[in-house]
């Protein structure tokens, strides 16, 4: 596949870097016992702390939206943080490498040719752009819609919408990305016609800033708890029951 279009210098030079991370990586995995030791299931453990860390360390630069540069201190936090996700990467892919798998090389090239094969708005399917500026005209709902139509065709075998979703997330979590996929089908149901713990419509009086929800969001964990209830599988059987809903309930009701 031809080379994707590039600035003089997109990543700063990350290449060569890379180049040595990786080679540091192999070198440890060799002559570190600790290192040498790591398996992908020992591994789990670390990469999940390093993910919520580096998303204390976004969170840091100025709250969820993003735009503000951050101090100084939170940018090199971040940058920090970035380092340990990336590790992570790099460790799962050498053990790969060492098993006679794939390396970080292929992973790199997989998810290039992802990002161009999902991006038709931009690229050609030989990485080349569309046309000048190309993909300008698009509105995020066609790039939503043309990303989630790629992405099926890739995974034929997926029975559900919710295939996918990884049944340990967190519950918040898990339902916001089952309300995702039942909106790009068309199956979000009106929040109005929900009912809110209080019994009333939870439309116009519910929370309308995130200061609001996460409020009443501990508001309601307050109150499970004052009453013995365990939230977090509460709100993972109310998720498993919409899903069900949608796509019908999956073998075993596994979820």
């Amino acid at each position: 596949m031809p080379d994707a279009p590039k600035s003089a210098d997109p990543a700063g030079g990350a290449g060569a870097a890379v180049d040595r991370l990786v080679e540091v990586i192999a070198v440890l995995r060799a002559r570190c016992p600790w290192m040498g030791a790591l398996t992908h299931a020992s591994l789990v453990q670390y990469l999940i702390e390093e993910s919520y860390e580096l998303v204390e360390a976004l969170e840091a630069l100025g709250g969820p939206a993003g735009a503000e540069a951050g101090t100084a201190g939170a940018r090199t936090e971040l940058l920090g943080e970035l380092g340990d996700v990336l590790l992570q990467v790099v460790l799962h892919a050498q053990l790969q490498h060492e098993q006679g798998g794939f390396g970080l090389r292929e992973v790199a090239e997989g998810l290039t040719a992802k990002m161009i094969r999902r991006n038709p708005h931009v690229f050609a399917a030989d990485g080349s752009l569309v046309a000048s500026g190309g993909g300008a005209g698009a509105s995020a709902e066609e790039i939503a819609r043309t990303w989630q139509t790629v992405k099926e065709r890739e995974r034929p075998d997926r029975a559900s919408a919710f295939d996918g979703i990884p049944r340990h997330l967190p519950a918040l979590a898990r339902a916001a990305s089952s309300l995702h996929r039942a909106g790009a089908l068309g199956a979000l149901p009106d929040p109005d016609d929900a009912a809110a713990p209080d019994g009333a419509a939870s439309g116009a009086a519910g929370p309308h800033t995130e200061e609001e929800l996460g409020d009443a969001l501990f508001a309601l964990v307050r109150g499970a708890a004052s009453r013995g209830l365990d939230p977090e599988r509460a709100l993972r059987a109310a998720v498993r029951r919409f899903q069900d809903s949608v796509a019908g309930p999956a073998p075993g009701g596994a979820g």
